[in-house]
């Protein structure tokens, strides 16, 4: 039977208490559990039912949550499924989408929005804030103005979001070498001297074309 309570599945104990008690103070639970694990998740809905909402770590100790969530949508259709994740690679949010959960939130983003989140799902909503579908489409359009490749548009995407060299080489699967390569090629089509200074002029633009 579908119980009116929240589960969060999480592999880092002190994040999922802290998610926990932020759905009974915020979110009108009055009840929400926690465990860390995939095997714990399905013991704690036999011994308590399926909650209402399910709040599911993209990243688990025993790889990603996508198995778990295709199986508790088969499982209990009824259960509202919402992935957090700390990585920002964009595909994370395509995937969970594809494997039948209804909301994806950043682990970085605020309260007020994971608890939007949230009450989107309570009323059989889904959320998915892919930056805006339609804005992503309109950057990548001003950024072809500048003639840059589509790998050169992943990198800039990715210093406009903060990123550094690393964290682009890992999420792209290259070299920061190659990260650096790209970045020297976009600053010479943009015309700036560094990359402070292409974020700033993209940032003044994507602001006059809204």
């Amino acid at each position: 039977m579908h119980q009116d309570y929240a589960l969060v599945v999480d592999d880092h104990p002190l994040v999922a208490s802290g998610i926990a008690n932020f759905l009974n103070t915020h979110c009108q639970f009055k009840k929400a559990c926690v465990v860390t694990s995939e095997d714990n998740c399905y013991r704690h809905i036999l011994d308590y039912g399926p909650p209402r909402l399910l709040v599911i770590d993209f990243w688990l100790s025993s790889g990603t949550a996508l198995k778990l969530l295709k199986e508790i949508k088969e499982r209990y259709p009824k259960v509202r499924l919402l992935v957090v994740s700390g990585d920002e690679n964009n595909e994370l949010c395509l995937k969970v989408r594809h494997a039948g959960g209804h909301g994806f939130v950043l682990k970085n983003e605020s309260p007020e929005k994971f608890a939007r989140a949230v009450m989107a799902l309570k009323e059989n909503k889904e959320w998915f804030p892919v930056d805006d579908p339609a804005a992503v489409v309109s950057d990548n359009d001003l950024l072809r103005k500048f003639n840059l490749t589509p790998r050169q548009i992943d990198v800039i995407n990715m210093m406009m979001r903060g990123l550094p060299n690393k964290r682009i080489a890992s999420q792209l699967s290259i070299s920061e070498p190659t990260v650096k390569e790209h970045i020297s090629n976009i600053l010479k089509k943009i015309g700036v001297n560094s990359r402070v200074e292409a974020i700033t002029l993209l940032h003044s633009k994507r602001g006059s074309s809204q």
